[in-house]
């Protein structure tokens, strides 16, 4: 079937176009191509995911394009296939390739966002439209249950909001409130064991209402003889968002709920070092840090550099 191009040019320079523009580049991608065979949230998810591990990881090629899908060589054209990813199709369907023609011009070229876009829809649609059979698709895609966790999160994320544009981020303690806090990254902890710190902490008063700083699903809720009352939400850029040492939850709230920046998911407490129920071990305060997944693995990062950016942000929205 010959799918004619909606698109005027394959932008291959993202600096040339503005942030605006690249986002409705890509949803227009996203909407056209899934139209055609899956929903457009799946087709952005996976996108997504690509750019995630892209901008994390040395071994594996950033894509300077509007998407970030990208096929290795021997996958696109088949494992014999001695033509350099800009094939017709029908060589390439002859030596087991997957690559299709999206853009009607009768070649399957890997570097052609419009080609890898009907490529993958195409892909997925050969599993079903059902949740479990997209879920399928991508485990046999990418052949670890982490990578499909996190995209079906990106892709409730961006069905729930309608929208790709989902980058805001606030500080966690609404900034009307006194807290106090600096970097404590690495710093030693002794209970429980010799360990370091993995995130800051915020001193606030018992109670202060606790929100999420971004976009995201919420993963975990429940004790942690280390956390106490904590919370866990995922966002659309594989981050994984710890809140810790709460005194109770927003009621209400569960785990698979989707939230936004502000949405209040806590109170400051002192929970924690101890068995469920635990409380008093140390000042009330909140324990926030970021764990990302590249892939592979989750690793945590400092996220003091961050939420000086997200309180000033905050406090600028204030005024």
């Amino acid at each position: 079937m010959l799918w004619i191009s909606v698109f005027s040019t394959n932008v291959l320079a993202n600096e040339e176009l503005s942030r605006e523009e690249i986002l409705q580049q890509r949803m227009a991608y996203y909407i056209h191509f899934g139209e055609l065979v899956v929903p457009w949230y799946y087709l952005a998810a996976i996108d997504q995911y690509e750019r995630n591990i892209q901008s994390v990881r040395s071994d594996i090629p950033k894509r300077d394009s509007v998407i970030a899908i990208q096929f290795s060589e021997e996958y696109w054209d088949g494992p014999l296939n001695s033509t350099d990813g800009d094939s017709p199709t029908s060589d390439i369907s002859y030596f087991g390739g997957v690559g299709l023609d999206g853009n009607g011009d009768g070649i399957a070229d890997r570097n052609n966002d419009e080609d890898i876009m009907y490529t993958m829809a195409s892909y997925l649609s050969q599993f079903g439209l059902e949740e479990e059979k997209f879920k399928l698709a991508l485990y046999e895609y990418y052949y670890t249950e982490e990578a499909v966790n996190q995209i079906m999160t990106i892709a409730k994320i961006y069905k729930h909001f309608n929208s790709i544009d989902l980058e805001t981020h606030v500080f966690p303690i609404p900034v009307q409130h006194s807290y106090s806090y600096r970097s404590t990254w690495g710093a030693n902890r002794g209970w429980g064991g010799r360990r370091s710190h993995e995130g800051t902490d915020l001193f606030a008063s018992y109670g202060i209402p606790v929100v999420s700083t971004s976009h995201g699903v919420i993963e975990v809720m429940g004790w942690n003889n280390f956390g106490g009352w904590r919370i866990g939400i995922r966002d659309n850029h594989n981050s994984y968002h710890y809140y810790a040492h709460l005194a109770y939850y927003n009621k209400g709230l569960k785990v698979g709920d989707v939230v936004e920046p502000g949405t209040t998911i806590g109170f400051v407490g002192s929970s924690g070092y101890g068995k469920e129920g635990t409380s008093g071990k140390f000042p009330p305060h909140l324990h926030y840090g970021i764990y990302k997944f590249d892939g592979r693995t989750e690793w945590a990062f400092d996220p003091y550099p961050s939420l000086v950016q997200w309180e000033k942000h905050s406090k600028q929205a204030k005024q």
